[in-house]
């Protein structure tokens, strides 16, 4: 059904339905699904789903948001000099991304950024034979049509569902593709940002940014608001991407719940318009969630998304604080920050020690320990002096910010601030965050925290009231911002959501599915990257034009980016091989040649992880472009992967996708995954299933094929060793026995070796159990 005619189709039935007046139409989906978003009441929704020709209702819900080194981390960038900057040299693309076109739905993007100039020199002007992109230039606030420069080529926003449930702010919430937020302009630049624009904050250099596919043009799809964003538009923005025809779209956006209104995740709008996506040829990334790093919290659910984990690289911004004065230093104490250093040692007060004793303000955290009121302090106690402010209620359920201890600090005249832990709540995380003036360090630790505390009481005079009197103790704050490399890289994000995977949204008892999710790792700890200076939900950045964020959301473009190399590269590939590529090349070992760790509940304990940590492992994009063997899946094999589901209902997926139940899989574990997940292998009832691999060489080869069975199981594989010429397809059948039933999941893998060199690797993630009664 054409666009026109699906939208005039969805009026009537409304207005028969309905009736006019009662309803608010916000969206027709007229591209990937046919369907529309309506706000109205619980008993009309009641009546749309009595209608015989509706197949599925859905409640919206809430959306929410999900470099200069990280090119360079992942191979991508030669560092020619020592000074830490990356200048750009793509070793294994001509190009990097040229004439590649990367969707984000995201909070929008500034355009006046560097890192999508259109006079980059490294950006070549297009040339009549190149693609043309079928976008719009939505103009509006602070977005101009001139915005879509070349660079940007297109730009579009979406806000009818964020408009049906909130009063949207119009200094904040500009309708128009204009990112005030931010996070937006950090992932697209992240993906395809110019190569070698200088990132300086504070007048501080911190060497040059690159996108991973630094020529490659950006589309762009604003759908979350600073005061809101819905389901609703950020599907309508996916469906307008796809209907563009984007090489690759970028969702660090996404649902905060589980869907609501149907019993498999598999099957929400969110993921049906995936589906319907790689369908049409597009190739869709998806932060895997930032609710780690308990179990069964990925929120990027389907085998047809590649869904990102994040990481930390090894690099690190190293801060301390000195005790002591510039003759008599007695410790030095490391923390975290990105601040200048002060210049001397200056006076250690106590924020506690310097509250104003007659003030009219309650005695709470936020004012007697926290520095978030200048009100509270007596300012001949703490100007020109280093002020220790305490971790405390207010940061604890997340009221206090350091950005008003910056503001208290500025209007004080504090020479430094330092923020401790405090023993009522024991050690926090903290991020390196650019501090301007005046100096700032956080020592998260408690223990770090007990060392200050013990030298600032020792230095100190008090009466019998316990007032001090005389403060003597002092310090000075080190140089925060010069980056360190080296150590144990990369380590799973405390963060960062964790698998297994879950097919069932309205379980209370998570039940795995046989889908191996995450897909992949990437960093997305400490990422430089091009920010708004707007920065309207973060005050601490306001008036930047570079931060450094942590989030999937920031590991999810990288992929982005790599997969419009690879795209670029192979231009008649489908989504599933851009996919396998990355999968069956990725590490799973760190820079010691170790088992890729990952920062696990307690704080600052690192373990080892597995699969459902890291994916299939860290992205190598160079290995990724020339992986030898590729898997490949279509749609219908999807559809028969879901009528092969034992707690789907063959008609709610007709309905979903618009497609029959005629061959479902033997096991939902047969679908032509770069991986293999069983989530129940009985003992004593062996599962059979395949994989198909296709020679994208360039010369035949042989391969021999091995495997580490995971605990527990026992695999067989046939045939044990092919040769393949290009373009041929092998098919390899495994076997899994289960020999002894485990009370949780083990891992091994299933390794192809081929004999020009490539090395085809399929995870391997098996629970054997106990047989049903």
């Amino acid at each position: 059904m054409g666009g026109a005619r699906s939208e005039s189709s969805h009026d009537l039935l409304l207005q028969d339905t309905l009736g006019i007046g009662s309803y608010n139409k916000l969206y027709s989906f007229k591209y990937l699904v046919n369907g529309f978003a309506v706000h109205t009441t619980a008993s009309q929704v009641k009546k749309l789903k009595d209608l015989p020709g509706v197949k599925m209702v859905e409640r919206d819900r809430r959306a929410k948001l999900m470099t200069t080194y990280t090119p360079r981390f992942l191979g991508l960038t030669a560092d020619n000099d020592n000074d830490g900057d990356d200048d750009l040299a793509i070793k294994t693309v001509r190009g990097a991304g040229e004439e590649m076109v990367i969707g984000f739905v995201d909070s929008g993007i500034d355009p006046r950024h560097p890192s999508f100039a259109y006079h980059h020199p490294k950006l070549p002007l297009p040339s009549p034979s190149q693609r043309q992109f079928p976008g719009v230039c939505e103009a509006g606030p602070h977005f101009p049509s001139s915005s879509c420069n070349g660079k940007i080529v297109s730009a579009r926003f979406f806000s009818a569902g964020a408009r049906s449930i909130a009063t949207l702010n119009t200094s904040l919430d500009f309708l128009s593709p204009f990112d005030a937020v931010g996070h937006g302009t950090h992932v697209a630049s992240t993906a395809a940002g110019n190569a070698g624009v200088p990132v300086v904050v504070n007048g501080f250099h911190y060497g040059r940014a690159s996108g991973m596919a630094p020529q490659a043009r950006i589309a762009v799809y604003k759908a979350v608001y600073p005061t809101v964003g819905t389901l609703a538009d950020v599907i309508a923005a996916m469906d307008q991407a796809i209907h563009d025809e984007v090489d690759v779209l970028v969702v660090s956006v996404g649902p905060d719940t589980p869907p609501e209104d149907t019993d498999v995740t598999f099957l929400s709008v969110f993921d049906v318009t995936m589906l319907f996506a790689r369908r049409a040829g597009v190739f869709v990334v998806q932060a895997a969630g930032n609710l780690g790093p308990d179990p069964f919290t990925v929120v990027s659910y389907s085998p047809w998304a590649v869904g990102v984990a994040a990481c930390r690289t090894d690099r690190t911004y190293p801060a301390f604080l000195v005790l002591g004065d510039d003759v008599d230093v007695h410790q030095f104490v490391s923390g975290v920050g990105l601040s200048a250093p002060t210049l001397g040692s200056f006076l250690l007060v106590l924020a506690r020690d310097a509250v104003m004793p007659n003030g009219s303000f309650p005695r709470t955290p936020p004012y007697v320990d926290e520095c978030q009121h200048p009100e509270a302090l007596d300012p001949s106690l703490v100007q020109g002096r280093i002020v220790l402010c305490t971790f405390s209620a207010g940061f604890y359920d997340q009221t206090s910010t350091l950005a008003a201890i910056t503001q208290t600090a500025a209007h004080l005249g504090f020479m430094g601030f330092v923020l401790v832990a405090n023993p009522a709540y024991g050690d926090f995380i903290a991020q390196p965050i650019p501090f301007d003036a005046p100096a700032g360090i956080i020592i998260p630790k408690l223990a770090d925290t007990q060392t200050v505390l013990r030298y600032y009481e020792q230095h100190i005079s008090r009466d019998e009231m316990g007032h001090v009197t005389e403060f003597h103790g002092r310090a000075s704050i080190g140089e925060g911002r010069v980056a360190k490399f080296g150590g144990r890289a990369p380590i799973v994000s405390r963060f960062s959501s964790r698998g297994p995977d879950y097919a069932d949204a309205q379980s209370q008892s998570r039940q795995a599915a046989d889908v191996l999710k995450p897909d992949i790792l990437a960093p997305g700890d400490q990422v430089w990257a091009a920010w708004s200076p707007l920065s309207v939900l973060e005050p601490l950045l306001v008036g930047y034009s570079f931060a450094l964020l942590s989030g999937t959301s920031m590991a999810t473009p990288h992929v982005g980016g790599i997969a419009a190399l690879i795209k670029q590269c192979h231009p008649s590939w489908n989504p599933s091989m851009i996919a396998s590529a990355i999968s069956t090349t990725a590490s799973k070992y760190d820079s010691q040649g170790d088992l890729i760790s990952a920062e696990e509940p307690d704080l600052y304990g690192v373990h080892p992880s597995t699969y459902f940590g890291f994916g299939a492992g860290l992205i190598n994009p160079a290995r990724a472009l020339d992986p030898g063997l590729v898997l490949s899946s279509k749609f219908e094999d999807y559809i028969d992967f879901l009528c092969s589901l034992s707690s789907v209902d063959w008609v709610k997926v007709r309905a979903a996708t618009g497609a029959s139940c005629s061959r479902p899989l033997a096991h939902p574990a047969d679908l032509n995954l770069p991986s293999v997940t069983i989530s129940a292998l009985r003992v004593g009832q062996p599962v059979q299933i395949q994989r198909s691999f296709t020679s994208v060489g360039s010369k035949p080869e042989t391969y021999l094929c091995s495997v580490l069975s995971p605990n527990g199981t026992s695999v067989t594989l046939s045939p044990t060793w092919f040769r393949i010429a290009p373009m041929e397809t092998q098919a390899i059948h495994m076997e899994f026995n289960a020999t002894q039933a485990l009370n949780a999941f083990s891992f091994g893998e299933i390794v192809l070796t081929g004999s020009l060199d490539h090395i085809v690797r399929l995870p391997l993630s098996i629970h054997p159990v106990l047989p049903t009664l």
